[in-house]
């Protein structure tokens, strides 16, 4: 599925001010910063990952069994 717009599509609505919640106030960014910081704990988990899967191909080639 390829979508395919111009700017020229937006014209109307580029320029108007971002809508402000009506239930509730806008949260601060310091808290939106706290909420998703826990995804942060994740980082660096892909390259223990890329290198546990390293050295079991090592382990394997080499004939080791689990």
């Amino acid at each position: 599925m390829i979508i395919d717009r111009d700017i020229k599509d937006y014209q109307r609505i580029i320029h108007l001010p971002r809508p402000e919640p009506q239930r509730h106030i806008r949260m601060a960014m310091h808290k939106r910063a706290a909420q998703f910081a826990t995804f942060a704990a994740l980082t660096g988990y892909e390259e223990i990952v890329q290198a546990t899967a390293k050295a079991h191909e090592k382990a394997v080639a080499g004939g080791a069994v689990f």
